[in-house]
């Protein structure tokens, strides 16, 4: 076979093999949306289109939050990327500290998901130890935050700059059972997880924000 067909082949199968990204602008209500235990709005916020999440419950229950699932995903290695901000709500608990993320293999009723989200109330608390606390990992519903602080204190959340109801560029990037947090486009990760508690599984992608959270969400993109 010819030099030049060679290779036209070889494009042609490697273009086979790499899925198209998929975008979601999240500028406007959609039928592609479906909260759970989340309300919605569309909302212009510091300029840019975007839709507003606010939690149904101001308790401290893990259980409690929220995740807007995006349907017709099914998502197994590559990268996720979104734009957020977070806050704590009118009203919300103490503790509240906006926490907002990305949920990832989720099953299709969103009660079973990996995810990665931050706090941005402690990027620029003047206690180090809240700081350390910024980025976190959990695996709902069995490993939340409490487990995995507890039994492996450290391993599963970090310290990166934050700035509450700023916009905050989020991107994951996952293969097998690894996965990686990448914050305001640092070449480096915030945070890296190489057992991710579901294993090398598929699933949905969706926005997820903490208890007594407002959050607003704009340009979600997906590629594998």
């Amino acid at each position: 076979m010819p030099p030049k067909i060679l290779l036209a082949t070889a494009i042609l199968f490697i273009a086979s093999q790499v899925r198209a990204a998929q975008t979601f602008p999240l500028d406007s209500i959609t039928k592609g949306l479906e909260p759970h235990n989340v309300t919605l709005e569309a909302e212009t916020y510091q300029g840019r289109k975007s839709i507003r999440a606010t939690s149904h419950s101001s308790s401290v229950s893990a259980t409690d939050s929220g995740v807007v699932t995006l349907s017709g995903t099914l998502f197994h290695n590559g990268v996720i990327e979104v734009d957020v901000t977070g806050k704590p709500g009118p009203g919300a608990f103490a503790d509240a500290r906006g926490f907002v993320g990305i949920a990832f293999r989720s099953n299709p009723d969103a009660t079973k998901y990996e995810c990665f989200y931050i706090r941005p109330t402690n990027g620029r608390a003047d206690d180090q130890l809240r700081r350390n606390h910024s980025t976190q990992y959990i695996s709902f519903p069995t490993w939340d935050w409490q487990r995995l602080r507890t039994e492996s204190p450290g391993q599963y959340e970090s310290y990166v700059d934050l700035v509450p109801g700023e916009w905050t560029h989020l991107k994951i990037e996952v293969s097998g059972t690894k996965a990686r947090l990448y914050v305001n486009n640092s070449p480096q990760p915030a945070l890296i997880v190489n057992d991710l508690k579901l294993g090398d599984s598929k699933g949905g992608v969706a926005v997820w924000i903490g208890v007594g959270t407002e959050a607003h969400f704009a340009n979600l993109r997906i590629s594998e």
